[in-house]
């Protein structure tokens, strides 16, 4: 068994050795895009406020600046963390699918626990620029992804997921063996709104499949 990392995938490696397909929409995104959320004045304030800390010089943060001004702040002010799941980053994922064995570390991840993750559900890859020497971001996401299935020992598991470049996220949702990936969405217009009401919508995604099973 072939042991490697969340790097160095791209879209067609990984559909080839694991048959995964990308399609133009799937029913767990298109909920997740249109959840309704009214945001609150205040939400809108914080938001602007992010968003005002982003245009002030966000383009040139290095990746640790980009987690720790925007990305972080705003996954956490959407609530996620609960006493069923929480929000981690930088913890190690590794599981066996296929003929691999994936080991790694995740830039986050939301994941059942509140102390340490458990069964994941959301997984995330940030990158400061468009091209990377150290891998592919939507294929990282995936691969982790899929992974994030295997843990649940479930292959036909919804996995949500997303990756940020600089400014611009994208949510990505897997089905079985089917993902599909949404347009970008810019945090330094008005966006971020989007965004965050995105975040609720995860939130509520989750819990669903949780109570579901009954947890």
């Amino acid at each position: 068994m072939q042991q490697v990392t969340f790097k160095g995938w791209t879209l067609d490696t990984i559909d080839e050795a694991f048959g995964t397909r990308e399609v133009n929409s799937l029913p767990s995104l298109d909920a997740l895009l249109q959840f309704p959320y009214e945001l609150t004045d205040y939400e809108r304030f914080f938001l602007r406020e992010l968003q005002e800390e982003y245009r002030l010089g966000g383009d040139d943060w290095n990746e640790v600046e980009l987690e720790n001004k925007i990305i972080s702040p705003l996954i956490v002010f959407s609530r996620i963390s609960n006493r069923q799941f929480s929000y981690f980053l930088e913890r190690p994922l590794e599981a066996v699918v296929g003929e691999y064995r994936f080991l790694g570390r995740v830039d986050g991840m939301i994941a059942t626990g509140y102390r340490s993750p458990k069964k994941p559900f959301f997984c995330l890859a940030e990158y400061k620029r468009q091209t990377d020497p150290d891998g592919n971001p939507k294929a990282q996401v995936l691969a982790s992804m899929l992974v994030a299935q295997a843990l649940n020992n479930n292959p036909a598991q919804t996995v949500f997921g997303c990756y940020i470049i600089g400014s611009t996220w994208y949510f990505m949702t897997l089905e079985g063996s089917s993902y599909a990936i949404s347009h970008g969405f810019f945090c330094s217009t008005d966006d971020i709104f989007n965004i965050f009401r995105v975040l609720k919508g995860l939130r509520v995604a989750i819990e669903n499949i949780l109570n579901a099973e009954g947890k």
